[in-house]
């Protein structure tokens, strides 16, 4: 008998059983994936789930992903985190601390991802990078440390630049030692800094005209304040705005240095492939990037009227235009 005639018929004896009879379908494995919602979960999503297709994992095939946002709205991350928990998911991946810690809340079985968290030791989502401990590992993404890049950039890219704005975004843990590493690394470089706390979903028409007033040269951003609005009102007040975080180039920032993003996600996966294997989180230790890269937007320069040092693009590893 040939193999091709074999097959024939023992697929159709297998549709002449009795459903009762067949095996049961194996359980598709759902991960969870809780985003702030600043930007467009989008953004986000595009990138893991090609790193998720490089490691073999196909949404709606051998996995299903359930996606909650808060739309940009702090309040709303507690109850998209515990739709998540209630829906007794794998793993949940959590984008940026505030996502992160309002997975913490929600539950401590389910094994929560940081994609990415800045300064999780010190921000108390894990005990130590080595032995994370708990129900939660990831990917650190270096944030707080960066923020002395954004300060030398902005004064390459300003070199006239004496104040400098900063929103920091008061519902993130990290907004304290984010705030005092710009304060830190600005006295050492002679720049003045005028920090304003917001929370993501607050207009920012009158934190602009404050900053304004005060004749800051640019605005540092803290990575998990994303609102295209906000970077749309640093352009309408002529203020270069940087960050750590890359997704803010994407929504209209200036100039961003922050951890390789396909590092990040790549990393990421690892977590959920491992984790889905049976390895605890608790034995994980957490990821620091190696590689980091330095994107600028020259759509948003020329909005501003602002060129950039040759120097400096010549250096980028990506430029928007």
């Amino acid at each position: 008998m040939h193999r091709r005639e074999f097959i024939a018929i023992v697929g159709g004896v297998a549709a002449a059983l009795p459903l009762a009879t067949r095996a049961p379908a194996a359980r598709v494995p759902v991960i969870g994936v809780l985003l702030t919602g600043n930007p467009e979960p989008n953004i986000f999503l595009k990138g893991f789930q090609e790193a998720l297709w490089e490691a073999g994992y196909v949404d709606g095939q051998n996995i299903r992903l359930e996606v909650r946002s808060a739309e940009g709205k702090s309040s709303l991350l507690s109850e998209k985190a515990a739709e998540l928990a209630g829906l007794k998911v794998e793993i949940i991946v959590a984008s940026l601390t505030p996502a992160i810690q309002a997975a913490m809340q929600a539950t401590s079985d389910i094994p929560i991802v940081m994609a990415p968290a800045g300064e999780p030791v010190g921000t108390g989502l894990v005990a130590s990078l080595a032995r994370p401990g708990g129900n939660v590992t990831g990917v650190s993404a270096a944030t707080a440390e960066l923020v002395g890049k954004s300060l030398e950039l902005v004064r390459e890219t300003i070199p006239s630049a004496r104040r400098v704005a900063v929103l920091a975004n008061e519902a993130d843990p990290l907004a304290k030692p984010f705030v005092e590493r710009i304060d830190q690394g600005a006295r050492s470089i002679g720049l003045e800094i005028l920090i304003t706390f917001v929370r993501p979903e607050t207009p920012l028409d009158a934190a602009f005209v404050a900053i304004s007033s005060k004749q800051a040269d640019a605005v540092i951003v803290q990575g998990s304040l994303q609102r295209k609005e906000l970077f749309d009102l640093a352009i309408k007040h002529r203020l270069p705005s940087f960050s750590s975080n890359r997704q803010i180039v994407a929504s209209g920032g200036l100039m961003t240095y922050a951890a390789n993003s396909t590092e990040v996600q790549r990393g990421v996966v690892g977590y959920v492939d491992k984790i889905l294997k049976g390895v605890k989180p608790a034995d994980l230790p957490v990821m620091q990037p190696t590689k980091f890269e330095l994107i600028i937007n020259l759509n948003t320069a020329k909005a501003l009227g602002l060129t950039i040092p040759p120097t400096l693009l010549a250096r980028a590893d990506e430029v928007i235009e």
